[in-house]
């Protein structure tokens, strides 16, 4: 009994930590964010660029990033969850790299497109991956972690606006927009040593693979079986099948995701319905709020509200990340 809650615990803890290394991309997504706020101040000032410029660069993400979140589920589906928040990393690192060393605001627009797509792929597949590792027990502390990161990331990208600001102007905003690629660049390196998600093992016809992984990230054995079973059955395959030919074959058309629109919009059940409702109500409601505006206008916020300083806008800023995280 000791052992098998040894076990568990370490089942527990695994699962918990490969979430945690899948949700550094949504740090460095809530970074981007975050500190962007601040350094349009000192963009607009070093490349003399107009308002309409400053909101287009504001804006320009978060179209990109649909366009990312659009193929990420496609290319998670071909390549693997894992690879994917490697490739996302990657293509982040690119667009820190383009805005760091921009020498004008098209470099500039082109990095923060770039980073964008990169975005939308951290978005779909943080959470997907840590639903997918985690047991049930547990998911929905760890599925609510790239949510939470995304926070922290943003609280960090305002901390660098003012750890950065007194640096020279052509430095300071270049500087807070390129240090991220780093952590991104080493988060690509280390995703690699990450175990693969079982379900997407499963729809490789790897059944064994995923027997392994499910073992590490259960609470027992019993848990493993039963959760390896459960993937089955949610594919369309037949709970007993363990041929993996016959997997990977009876798999194809759930991982071609045909259908899904149709079970989606056309013909949803009643569970798919509250899901849909939960999921697209949440989404709406948190942009409706105006949240998004005063993350990135906080600065601008408090001028109008009569504080002067540089300095003191961006540590007023900082507070509104510390309040975020903290709710």
């Amino acid at each position: 009994m000791e052992n098998s809650r040894g076990s568990g615990q370490r089942g527990t803890k695994y699962a918990f930590a490969c979430s945690i290394i899948a949700s550094i991309i949504s740090i460095l997504m809530g970074y981007d964010t975050g500190v962007m706020s601040g350094a349009m101040l000192f963009i607009k000032k070093d490349l003399k660029i107009s308002e309409v410029q400053v909101e287009i660069l504001a804006g320009i993400l978060n179209i990109c990033a649909l366009f990312g979140s659009l193929t990420a589920g496609r290319l998670s589906d071909t390549v693997g969850r894992r690879y994917t928040i490697t490739i996302s990393s990657i293509i982040f690192f690119l667009g820190a790299a383009l805005m760091g060393l921009a020498p004008n605001y098209e470099t500039l627009i082109t990095g923060r497109c770039v980073a964008g797509i990169g975005v939308g792929y951290a978005l779909m597949i943080a959470p997907v991956y840590s639903t997918e590792i985690s047991s049930t027990s547990h998911r929905g502390l760890l599925t609510s972690l790239p949510e939470m990161c995304i926070s922290i990331g943003i609280l960090l990208g305002y901390v660098a606006n003012v750890a950065f600001e007194k640096l020279p102007l052509i430095y300071s905003w270049r500087t807070m927009l390129g240090i991220c690629g780093f952590p991104a660049l080493v988060l690509a390196y280390g995703v690699v040593y990450m175990p693969e998600s079982p379900r997407w093992l499963v729809l490789q016809g790897r059944l064994a693979d995923a027997r392994s992984v499910l073992r590490k990230v259960s609470n027992s054995e019993e848990e493993a079986e039963e959760r390896l079973q459960s993937i089955k059955v949610a594919a369309g395959i037949d709970a007993e099948c363990e041929d993996d030919e016959m997997l990977r074959k009876a798999a194809e058309s759930t991982a071609k995701g045909k259908g899904v629109w149709k079970e989606i919009f056309v013909r949803p059940k009643r569970t798919v319905k509250r899901i849909l409702v939960a999921a697209v109500g949440l989404h709406f409601l948190q942009h409706a709020t105006g949240i998004e505006a005063i993350v990135l206008y906080s600065p601008r916020i408090f001028k109008a509200a009569g504080i002067t300083s540089t300095h003191n806008l961006l540590m007023a800023t900082m507070g509104v990340g510390i309040t975020k995280v903290g709710h």
